[in-house]
């Protein structure tokens, strides 16, 4: 059997619009650019990676959770630095008015868009916050940002969760939340978005133990996108060098993501010393210190190792590294399934009756009622069996439940394999013990 990858991204916008993944955001208006809407099976697969990610990273002793609101006093971005210098450089053709980012495009070539010659603007500083009004009054007073990032609302919370929880150094908040960036240039799908979410935590510790907490996260982080089944030979790890860091950071690295596009950032690891806790303690006037009972009652500022990863870019990698068309150009045998692992695809098991008559479509909801309490299920009755298994296969559901005749004999019903295609009696009464077993629940 033949198998080939994801060719392109437009072969998987194609299926998710399709099968009901994602949908252009307000498309019936002519949509809005850099924005998805997530579909029935798109907000069950993002719901799994995502908790995925929370179980893995906080249920353990030394990382707790958060919510922080994503309108902050916006003094909290002044003393990020994101006010003055979260900004990328942008040229504009005079021509068309297309804008473009000054570090992806040559000035000295025609407009890509228009193709006028000579015609862009000198390069200008465009921040990348969203800026709104607080209250009735539109002045600078009420000015406020829709929040870039959500590490700024761990960082100012860090006393509230320490003496709360009565954490000791060194321990960890986790957070997953909305984040805005008005991007020039959004695009590749949902690759860079302009609405998006992150999944990030922050690791507070003892400042000259960084690089063991860092060589640490790095290895669960790696280990995590592994065991969700992404296959390694598409990813890899990308050091920043010393020109690359930002000016808060010592360490960072990110974990790369072969997309059909190219090699792009899909998760960031990154050391950034006492910088955010430092500037929040000087520009706030409330101490940041952590007194170390452990050393003397020392004093200190945290240093801070992060792990971010973007639930939008982490999800677009799973699809595309779940994606395989096998058999292609066999009219009667191609098919394209989604090996999604069972744990984040967003459909555990699909019921089936052979037909609609005869008793079967009962016999077969009865089968849905006893275990759709435990999995996310799906009923379909609509065109011939094969034709439902292959809808099932391009969802990525792991398991089909065929209900037949001989199920009204004998209590039995036909699960069907979505990778091998192989098929299996089960008595219904051993139904929920095969399904935990075979899918590793």
């Amino acid at each position: 059997m033949s198998e080939t990858n994801l060719k392109s991204l437009n072969e998987l916008s194609s299926l998710c619009k399709r099968r009901g993944f994602l949908f252009q955001s307000s498309e019936i208006y002519g949509g809005v650019g850099g924005c998805w809407d997530y579909g029935p099976l798109g907000i069950e697969l993002k719901k799994n990676v995502q908790n995925s990610w929370w179980k893995s990273m906080t249920y353990r002793q030394d990382v707790v959770g958060i919510d922080a609101s994503i309108l902050m006093n916006p003094t909290v971005w002044k003393a990020s630095g994101h006010v003055d210098g979260f900004t990328d450089p942008m040229i504009d053709c005079k021509e068309c008015k297309a804008r473009f980012r000054a570090d992806q495009i040559d000035a000295n070539k025609p407009c890509q868009n228009c193709g006028a010659e000579g015609q862009f603007t000198e390069p200008r500083e465009f921040n990348l916050m969203f800026k709104t009004q607080m209250g009735p009054v539109e002045d600078s007073s009420s000015t406020i940002y829709l929040r870039p990032e959500t590490a700024q609302g761990i960082f100012v919370n860090f006393q509230n969760v320490q003496s709360t929880m009565r954490q000791k150094l060194p321990f960890g908040i986790a957070q997953i939340g909305k984040a805005f960036r008005n991007e020039i240039t959004p695009g590749n799908f949902i690759f860079r978005l302009r609405e998006f979410e992150q999944m990030e935590m922050q690791f507070f510790v003892k400042p000259g133990t960084q690089k063991e907490a860092y060589d640490k996260w790095k290895e669960i982080r790696y280990n995590w996108h592994i065991n969700n089944g992404m296959r390694a030979e598409n990813l890899r790890w990308h050091p920043h060098g010393e020109n690359d860091l930002a000016h808060y950071a010592d360490m960072a690295e990110d974990i790369e993501y072969n997309f059909p596009h190219g090699w792009g950032e899909m998760e960031g690891i990154h050391s950034r010393t006492d910088f955010d806790l430092s500037k929040h303690q000087e520009f706030s006037g409330k101490s940041q210190l952590y007194v170390d009972q452990a050393d003397g009652n020392k004093k200190y500022v945290p240093y801070v190792v992060e792990t971010s990863v973007g639930s939008d870019r982490c999800m677009l990698a799973l699809m595309c590294d779940a994606y395989r068309k096998e058999n292609e150009g066999d009219k009667e045998n191609e098919r394209v399934v989604m090996k999604f692992h069972p744990r984040i695809a967003p459909i555990k098991v699909a019921v089936l009756p052979l037909m609609k008559k005869g008793g079967l479509q009962e016999e077969a909801q009865k089968v849905l009622e006893n275990i759709q309490l435990n999995y996310r299920c799906d009923f379909d009755v609509a065109g011939s069996i094969g034709k439902r298994y292959r809808r099932q296969d391009e969802i990525g559901t792991p398991l089909c439940v065929t209900v037949d005749y001989d199920t009204l004999e004998d209590q039995t019903v036909t699960v069907r394999d979505r990778d091998s295609m192989k098929q299996e009696r089960v008595a219904i009464d051993q139904l929920d013990r095969y399904i935990r077993d075979h899918l590793g629940f």
